[in-house]
């Protein structure tokens, strides 16, 4: 993928795009939450992303985050419309036993997180965002081969032109550097339901 077409919201203070890669090293105090349960509103995680009108298609990349090391340190996939409409995909440290591997889809100002726990030692980790009209689909894969499911979502804002790539932030007294590579776009890899049809209107 040609990165140079990838624009910031909310610019790091240090970080480096190469030809195929991203290095972004986390500011502290930095996510992005809406709202639910926790009751406050982060908007401050920046996020490089690129754009497109195409209802149909696949997003991966891969990320590596070796120097995670501090509760909520995370780097992943998102796909960021505005502060009140947006989905995220990362593996947030804990602590040394567990980090959370896990997806949040914000939608009209409300946010949900679903997770399960991974080894603290597990240090890259590929996602794939898909989509299919304003409905998405996203997957993760310790191999960058073999992707299973971790959601499927419907984004209420995200209909006709919209904006993904990646992010990295840290929620606490904390930075590290998240690197991502292996960027690729590429036909909806998400195929359509062959099960129960929809009822008839």
């Amino acid at each position: 993928m040609n990165l140079k077409g990838f624009k910031w919201t909310r610019e790091p203070k240090a970080y480096v795009i190469g030809d195929d890669t991203v290095e972004i090293v986390t500011d502290p105090h930095t996510d992005l939450w809406q709202r639910t349960y926790y009751h406050f509103q982060n908007d401050s995680a920046p996020v490089l992303q690129m754009e497109t009108a195409e209802a149909y298609f696949s997003f991966s990349v891969k990320t590596e985050f070796a120097g995670s090391h501090h509760r909520f340190d995370q780097c992943g996939i998102v796909m960021y419309l505005d502060s009140e409409n947006w989905l995220k995909a990362a593996a947030e440290y804990e602590n040394d036993a567990f980090q959370r591997l896990g997806s949040v889809v914000t939608n009209l100002g409300y946010s949900d997180w679903a997770t399960t726990d991974i080894p603290a030692t597990v240090k890259v980790m590929w996602y794939r965002l898909s989509r299919r009209q304003d409905d998405y689909c996203i997957e993760c894969s310790e191999d960058g081969v073999t992707f299973r499911q971790m959601r499927i979502s419907h984004m209420h804002r995200g209909i006709g032109t919209v904006r993904f790539g990646v992010y990295a932030c840290s929620p606490e007294d904390s930075s590290f550097r998240a690197v991502f590579s292996d960027f690729h776009l590429t036909k909806c890899r998400w195929p359509a339901h062959d099960g129960q049809q929809p009822d008839e209107i």
